[in-house]
């Protein structure tokens, strides 16, 4: 008798038990959350704010960008101090399809322009805002945008053979770069004050809580798809070889595998993730300007990753949670010891848990089994 094949999915997260634990938790999380936001009286214990809603939106977005500097970090070893770069273009690039979507709506009533080239007096609108009108289009290069970049920068540097602290301080340089090229007015982006005051997306309100909730479940199922996809490249035979690339580049090289062309594709995908990310933060949180281009935002990144447990995946997705739900909180309550605290922690988990939470939890699980 034949064997039943399973579902892809299933086999993908076949011996994943981590990340079928983070998924599943998640999806319960996000199913209370928006119920109770459209269905639970106002009142209620239970009722969950569009605050809410909005928050957690955002901590998945940010997990998917946790996961893609996981993926490039943590299994073909490239420490990328510049993905908030990829961030911000492909939050850039839909924040481009909302400000067109306004309208003449804005404050000087302008079909064509938005509000901020009308202040600065610009006449007409620039060619590379084209086409940012249609929604598809301005999902693509959000894609698109970080990726060629990705390509570019990539083909360059892995060609040269360019690595470890050399690499990362290179990358830092290219974020920072691009942080001080969109602080220009004259780039045509909306200068310091970036793009803001969004109404619709796809002609949906954004003020509406059924909205909110949308783009919510978006945001998960985004995250859903980009572990799977990243999953799936590490269980292959490419996966195998990017952590053989990792661990001993020049002996992979020495037999014959072109190692350029490996970190190449999994950089350029990790961009492209990372752009998808940026999209799906723009609307939720209602703005996009060049400080998220700021080379500390791309290391606390790396934070995140390292605390969350690298080379796991789903401890990306942990560490993105943990400390973004720590950051909300301390910067209330401890605004002025909130950094040192962010900091201590760094060097605690880099000291006393190289494997991040994910690895401790792994130690008290096989303790327990023992």
């Amino acid at each position: 008798m034949s064997k039943t094949r399973k579902p892809l999915i299933l086999q993908i997260l076949q011996n994943d038990r981590g990340g079928k634990i983070t998924l599943s938790l998640l999806a319960l999380l996000v199913t209370f959350v928006a119920i109770s936001n459209l269905f639970v009286p106002v009142g209620s214990p239970f009722y969950m704010s569009t605050y809410t809603v909005t928050l957690l939106g955002k901590y998945l977005s940010f997990a998917l960008l946790a996961l893609a500097l996981d993926l490039v970090w943590g299994y073909i070893g490239i420490l990328s101090l510049g993905h908030g770069a990829f961030f911000a273009l492909g939050g850039y690039a839909w924040a481009m399809y909302l400000m067109r979507e306004i309208g003449d709506r804005g404050v000087y009533g302008n079909a064509e322009l938005p509000d901020f080239m009308v202040f600065m007096n610009l006449k007409e609108l620039p060619w590379f805002w084209y086409g940012f009108d249609n929604p598809l289009f301005a999902f693509l290069m959000a894609m698109f945008v970080p990726g060629l970049l990705a390509y570019i920068f990539g083909w360059l540097a892995f060609r040269s053979r360019v690595t470890g602290v050399y690499l990362s301080i290179i990358t830092q340089a290219l974020t920072y770069a691009l942080m001080l090229a969109f602080f220009r007015n004259d780039m045509g982006f909306g200068g310091n004050n970036g793009l803001t005051d969004f109404k619709d997306i796809l002609g949906f309100s954004l003020k509406s809580d059924a909205t909110r909730v949308g783009l919510l479940i978006i945001s998960f199922i985004a995250l859903f798809l980009g572990y799977l996809l990243a999953r799936y490249i590490i269980n292959s035979k490419l996966g195998r070889v990017c952590m053989a690339i990792r661990d001993e580049e020049s002996r992979v090289r020495f037999i014959g595998y072109r190692v350029a062309q490996y970190k190449l594709f999994i950089f350029v995908v990790s961009a492209v993730m990372a752009g998808v990310a940026g999209a799906l933060y723009v609307p939720q949180v209602g703005i996009i300007n060049p400080g998220v281009f700021s080379p500390l935002f791309s290391i606390e990144l790396v934070i995140w990753v390292a605390i969350g447990g690298r080379g796991s995946l789903y401890g990306a997705i942990i560490g993105a949670f943990v400390v973004n739900f720590a950051s909300t909180y301390f910067t209330s309550a401890f605004p002025e010891i909130w950094l040192y605290f962010l900091g201590g922690l760094f060097v605690v988990v880099t000291i006393f848990l190289p494997k991040g939470v994910v690895g401790l939890f792994e130690k008290l699980t096989a303790k327990k089994a023992s």
